[in-house]
């Protein structure tokens, strides 16, 4: 399996790539250039910031790579008559793209056409289109020669199935240690009084440095409620003082609220903080953009939290261009190390030396909070279907799962339990990955005690399941609401009540508790900012506990009690839930997505609908609406 520094050459090999000559000559192989370059953008933008999709909140599950690029083929096919083109016409032209993409000297001449297309096909807005062209050119180029999709594959997206088999991304599988899986055993509940720790859980802050009240929340661009945005219509007032409900981000004194308004929910123990701190302006962020996000905020958590530990996760903004985390083979001007080095420096007075040496290699680390509890933070950019790195390899980047598994083991083999954060959830990963990584939740149920991410901004969670049966509930994520209101949201953070630090602590999630802070009230004239309790779980749910078991059982209880459902839609949204009513197709997706921790798994989705209790689930299935 690859280490740290693998070689990219240990990519699955591709076949036709020396075939044919090169026709990219002139404007045609531009043309095609700048198709590749359109289709990668495609490919790299997250369901959330995808130029052309709606300012809406997320109830529906993520789609994979082919739904999202297909939303674009049709158009390409009307505007450049590709009814006609041939399967063997197709893959010649792919493979002259191929070695005139490698001979390019002119990177520019490519994004040129690539914004031409844009614009042609309506993309985004025309200074937009030509912003985020010219930020993701370069490395986007740089992926495409070192070999990401052969010709087959790119005309079976195309064409169809007929013409070649698009899955850039092969199977691939860790290796488990030959220890024997110990018995399951659930965690003892804790004595009366024994200790109970508080975690702060911050995630998805997403600062907007140019934030202005007042300005357009409805703009054309893909963020909102900032310098450039304009003026609004008369009929529709502008971005409130603390946050805006459309697809606007939080200005720095919001953030500061939060922060200094903490008092009522603590005191906490540590800290666990899932990463975005930039925003979602994407289409023109610098290197110097984002340190400064990642400095200044760092400093304000600093100021209002003091001594208390915290233990921060990589999110998928805080590069640029976006998602973008090249494994460590790649090296120079195209790596990360000047975002792992600024980390490592801002983050230096929370972890450890070892911390900090696996923090510059590959954004991820491990640590002891306590004795008994091992914490791991994991990079899920190297799982992430928008990192557009991992179509050169996307076999366990950086070796992360296998060290991942190293950990686990040396947990068990001590009597630990482990903690494990991350941004991107497990279910939301690229298949192989999710699948690698449920396997290893599943062996090590007893030593992992829980796990923490964020990324999809809205309040929910993923259930793990035994693999024989898929019947037996081992494991839960929790997926805490986002700091921002992007997209129509209040703004929000999560308190765990974890078992505390005392001898044999299972250190599980006792409950949990979100706080917003209600932007109709703060944002009215006069009115001091005020972050509220807004839910406890147990209560709230009627939880026996926050064991997996009782959060498989929630799923099934509000699948026949829909008032149970609106109760859960109203808290998936931070008390803030769309106008437009979660009917059938979308409560059964949003019921799903709670079940689905393995990426493209609908079995247990499947059951869960098809089992005669909901009948008209039978004319969806199985329609792509599910994880």
């Amino acid at each position: 399996m690859p280490r740290y520094g693998a070689s990219p050459h240990q990519s699955r090999p591709r076949s036709g790539r020396e075939q044919g000559q090169d026709r990219t000559s002139g404007a045609p192989g531009l043309l095609w250039m700048g198709l590749v370059l359109l289709l990668a953008l495609a490919l790299a933008l997250s369901d959330s910031l995808v130029l052309w999709a709606p300012a809406e909140a997320h109830p529906l599950p993520p789609q994979g790579h082919p739904a999202r690029l297909h939303r674009i083929v049709p158009r390409l096919r009307d505007v450049f008559g590709w009814g006609n083109l041939t399967c063997p016409v197709c893959k010649g032209l792919f493979t002259a793209i191929n070695l005139g993409l490698k001979k390019e000297p002119n990177v520019a001449r490519v994004g040129s056409m690539a914004i031409k297309l844009c614009n042609l096909l309506k993309i985004a807005p025309p200074a937009v289109c030509q912003s985020i062209v010219q930020l993701f050119e370069d490395d986007m180029v740089e992926v495409w020669r070192r070999s990401v999709l052969s010709p087959s594959e790119a005309c079976g997206l195309l064409l169809g199935s007929t013409c070649g088999h698009w899955d850039i991304f092969s199977s691939w599988n860790i290796s488990l240690p030959t220890v024997p899986k110990p018995p399951p055993k659930p965690p003892s509940p804790p004595a009366p009084g024994a200790p109970v720790s508080r975690v702060l859980f911050l995630t998805d802050l997403h600062w907007d440095h140019d934030y202005l009240e007042g300005m357009n929340p409805d703009c054309a661009d893909p963020l909102c409620c900032r310098q450039g945005s304009g003026l609004p219509p008369a009929s529709r007032p502008g971005a409130g003082y603390w946050g805006e409900y459309s697809k606007c981000d939080l200005p720095l004194r919001t953030l500061e609220s939060l922060l200094s308004g903490l008092g009522p929910a603590g005191p906490f123990d540590m800290v666990y903080w899932t990463g975005d701190i930039p925003a979602h302006d994407v289409w023109h962020q610098t290197r110097q953009d984002q340190l400064r996000a990642l400095t200044t905020v760092t400093a304000l958590v600093r100021k209002f939290l003091g001594p208390v530990p915290v233990y921060p996760a990589v999110g998928n903004h805080e590069s640029t261009p976006v998602n973008s985390f090249p494994p460590p083979f790649i090296e120079g001007n195209h790596s990360s190390r000047w975002l792992y080095e600024a980390m490592a420096k801002a983050w230096e007075p929370w972890l450890p030396a070892e911390a900090l040496r696996t923090l510059r290699i590959g954004g991820f680390y491990a640590l002891s909070p306590y004795p008994g509890l091992r914490l791991i933070s994991l990079n899920m950019n190297f799982c992430s279907r928008e990192n557009f790195w991992l179509l050169i390899n996307s076999t366990d980047p950086a070796g992360q799962l296998q060290w991942l598994v190293g950990e686990l083991q040396a947990a068990e083999d001590r009597g630990d339990k482990v903690h494990i954060i991350g941004h991107i959830p497990p279910g939301h990963c690229l298949k192989s990955w999710s699948w690698n990584y449920y396997r290893i939740v599943a062996r090590y149920e007893n030593t992992l005690a829980a796990q923490f991410f964020g990324h999809t901004h809205v309040d929910e969670f993923e259930v793990f399941y035994d693999e024989e049966t898929l019947s037996r509930p081992l494991a839960v994520a929790f997926l805490a609401p986002s700091a921002t209101t992007y997209i129509g949201l209040n703004p929000g953070y999560r308190v765990y009540q974890i078992d505390g630090n005392y001898s044999r602590s299972s250190h599980v999630v006792l409950d949990h508790e979100t706080y917003i802070l209600n932007l109709t009230q703060a944002n009215t004239l006069g009115a001091i900012p005020h972050w509220q309790l807004l839910y406890r779980a147990r209560e709230t749910y009627g939880l026996p506990n926050t064991l997996p078991t009782a959060w498989h059982n929630l799923v099934y209880r509000m699948r026949g009690d829909m008032q149970l459902f609106q109760t859960f839609w109203f808290l998936y949204h931070k008390g803030h839930p769309p106008s437009e009513p979660c009917g059938t197709p979308c409560r059964l997706a949003t019921l799903c997505a709670q079940l689905s921790a393995r990426a493209d798994s609908p079995a247990l989705c499947r059951h869960l609908m098809l089992d005669g209790s909901l009948p008209e689930a039978q004319s969806l299935w199985p329609r792509p609406l599910f994880c």
